[in-house]
């Protein structure tokens, strides 16, 4: 399942499987529309007489990005072939083009020829029904349309451009597609199909005895036959290298603002995080769509897929923005959620499109007997707790002002009215693993937590209405361990469940999920039934084999590998227990355990740095999704948590030293 790369440009994203096949391919939103849908678009080679496609185990592949930039690094080596090829992909950064360069070394003493063949299964706007693709001839180029979604696709060879093409039909009449056509070394030269269609294109390389050529392959995207043709001409006129340059150039710059917050960590984890914020930033739509993950191939087991924004991964996550001061993600976040609040019911949706239309659910409007609507209360809470931390970082007044009466208020207003009139607690959502409707210990504190950040903007503005926020906050802190800690297990509990006779019925399933108590600041990490709670969480969700990390709660059925273990191992819970580590943390030694924890996340990392929702407890191996944008933000927060602390705990340290060495001095100057 695991999308190693990803290239985008905030409107194209595109991620390739280990067999370097591109496997999803969105536009015009990031995670909207994916135009392969379980499909490929691939590249294979032919010289001699002989065939390969790169996804065929002959060729073996070190596939990488590029260092601080959002570029491909692929080497790829075939013996049978005596061929290798130097891939760099790029996305534009202002333009909607995929461009690829490509070297073909010949590893033989004689010249040959190798032809490059590109395939094309695009199912345009998700289905496969009424799509044309049809070679043009006054721009050398094969173009795929349906609606307003165009794709035109070119290159050139040292013969120029397009050597050979073909269209076809596909998935009726035993029809596979025109990419069966070119393992003969051959195209057709179909120039028009509709329906169900594919196609193929070749370049001819010729090489020399031990020596080198390069070619260049793009797809331009655009809303009409004129958009794309533009590109093409841009690309024509500039040279893709000179556009595959300042891309990588422009990704550079951009992810540079972030190097001074790493500079006081470890080479190895800075790196990561640099590399982490570039991997985040491809998976944000730029109208303000922060989706989870956009690897299509989880639509195999479910037929559904997290190409969303959920409110909560996106306040996370554009968090983590803010706190480097990347502005402009975390706006556009904000914005994208006043736009889609309901007026009449001012609490998020479970999860949205990337248009901003809602997002498909599960979680049923007719529980009981009654209706209700569903949704997730964490993610209303906190979009407004990601607001202030927006406001702390950046003291932008001028962007929150508008939204103060459209936003902030309303949802403040529906987070006060949605609780029980006895315990103060919030009523029944779903939550944040979106399995269980009751009132969650994560969802108490993101409830509070969003209260107390409605108070501070109230109080900011001079509202008199801080006061009834204020006072929610506190009637729900006041009240939160009286139902939610357990004191003869040790633990927080994860859920209550409203009872018919009044009151509630605990869950006793320990759940990492409540490792968040202290980290959004309801209680300090020295409170005794915090840290009971820490303990306990850990001993019971860690995984015991070589693999390690922390589970999301015990017997987690998804993706389960085996009932040996409480759960598969999950990035963010690990990070989770991470940062506790480090906030509980009150000399240098007591870091040693937080770092081995981002260092594990390394470890387990796919080698280009993309990291999953889960492993696999006994092999490490990604499961679910890859990379998880949330996975990343967890990361690079926990390491700026670990390289903030690690530098006050540094300077007390110096500062019982200066007070050592000058006790004696003192003393000296007395007598």
């Amino acid at each position: 399942m695991p999308r190693p790369l990803a290239i985008g440009n905030g409107e194209m994203l595109l991620a390739f499987d280990s067999g370097l096949n591109v496997r999803d391919f969105y536009f015009p939103y990031v995670g909207l529309y994916n135009h392969l849908s379980g499909a490929k678009l691939r590249m294979g080679v032919w010289v001699e007489d002989r065939f390969a496609w790169l996804e065929d185990p002959s060729w073996s592949k070190a596939i990488d990005y590029m260092d601080g930039t959002l570029a491909s690094n692929v080497l790829c080596r075939n013996e049978e072939l005596e061929l290798e090829l130097h891939l760099v992909d790029v996305v534009h950064h202002g333009h909607n083009l995929y461009i690829k360069r490509i070297e073909a070394k010949n590893l033989a003493n004689r010249p040959r020829e190798a032809r490059i063949f590109f395939s094309h299964d695009l199912r345009i706007m998700e289905s496969d029904i009424g799509d044309t693709a049809f070679f043009n001839p006054y721009l050398n180029a094969i173009v795929h349309y349906k609606l307003d979604n165009y794709f035109l696709i070119s290159g050139y060879d040292a013969y120029g451009g397009i050597s050979q093409y073909t269209t076809g039909v596909k998935g009726y009449s035993h029809l596979v597609g025109t990419w069966r056509d070119a393992e003969d070394g051959q195209l057709a030269g179909n120039p028009i199909e509709q329906g169900s269609v594919d196609s193929t294109v070749a370049f001819h390389l010729p090489l020399p005895a031990e020596g080198a050529q390069t070619m260049w392959y793009w797809i331009a995207c655009g809303r009409n036959l004129q958009q794309v043709s533009d590109l093409h001409q841009l690309v024509q006129a500039r040279g893709p290298e000179a556009l595959a340059r300042e891309t990588e150039s422009f990704w550079r710059a951009w992810v540079s603002k972030s190097a001074e917050n790493f500079s006081k960590l470890p080479q190895r984890i800075a790196d990561f995080c640099a590399r982490s914020l570039l991997i985040m930033r491809t998976q944000i739509d730029d109208r303000g769509a922060v989706t989870a993950a956009n690897d299509s191939d989880i639509m195999q087991n479910v037929k559904a897929h997290y190409s969303y924004l959920w409110p909560r991964d996106g306040a996370i996550i554009t968090s983590v923005f803010d706190e480097l001061r990347f502005a402009l993600v975390s706006r556009n976040f904000f914005k994208f959620c006043a736009r889609v609040l309901p007026p009449d019911r001012a609490a998020l949706m479970h999860k949205y499109t990337p248009d901003g239309s809602m997002g498909a659910s599960w979680h049923p409007w007719y529980i009981d007997g009654k209706a209700e609507v569903p949704f997730q209360e964490d993610g209303t809470g906190l979009v407004m707790w990601a607001l202030w931390r927006h406001y702390e970082s950046l003291q932008d007044i001028e962007f929150v002002e508008p939204l103060y009466e459209k936003m902030i208020v309303p949802m403040c207003d529906f987070m006060v009215d949605f609780r029980d009139p006895h315990s103060h607690l919030p009523l029944p959502s779903w939550d944040l693993w979106e399995e269980r409707r009751g009132v969650h210990c994560f969802t108490t504190v993101a409830v509070w937590a969003g209260l107390e950040a409605g108070a501070r903007f109230a109080e900011l503005i001079g509202d008199t209405r801080a006061k009834k926020f204020k006072t929610a906050a506190n009637q729900i802190k006041e009240n939160f361990k009286t139902y939610f800690y357990d004191h003869d297990r040790g633990f927080f509990l994860r859920t209550l469940y409203p009872s018919k006779r009044g009151g509630y019925s605990p869950d006793l399933v320990p759940d990492s999920s409540s490792l968040v108590i202290p980290l959004f600041g309801m209680f300090p990490i020295d409170d005794p039934e915090v840290e009971s709670s820490a303990r306990t969480i850990e001993q019971r969700l860690w995984v015991n084999t070589e693999v390690g990390g922390m589970a999301r709660y015990e017997n987690d059925y998804y993706f389960r590998q085996s009932h040996s273990v409480p759960g598969n191992p999950w990035f963010i819970c690990t990070l989770w227990l991470a940062e506790h580590l480090i906030l509980a943390a009150d000399e240098p030694c007591d870091m040693e355990r937080p770092l081995e924890l981002l260092e594990w996340c390394i470890r387990w990392a796919l080698p280009t740095g993309a990291l999953s929702e889960q492993i696999h407890p006994y092999t490490g191996e990604p499961l679910s999704v890859a990379p998880l944008t949330w996975s990343h933000a967890a990361f690079v927060h926990t390491a700026l948590q670990y390289s903030q602390k690690m530098e006050r705990l540094n300077g007390r340290g110096r500062r019982k030293e200066d007070q050592r060495g000058q006790t004696p001095n003192k003393d000296k100057a007395a007598r």
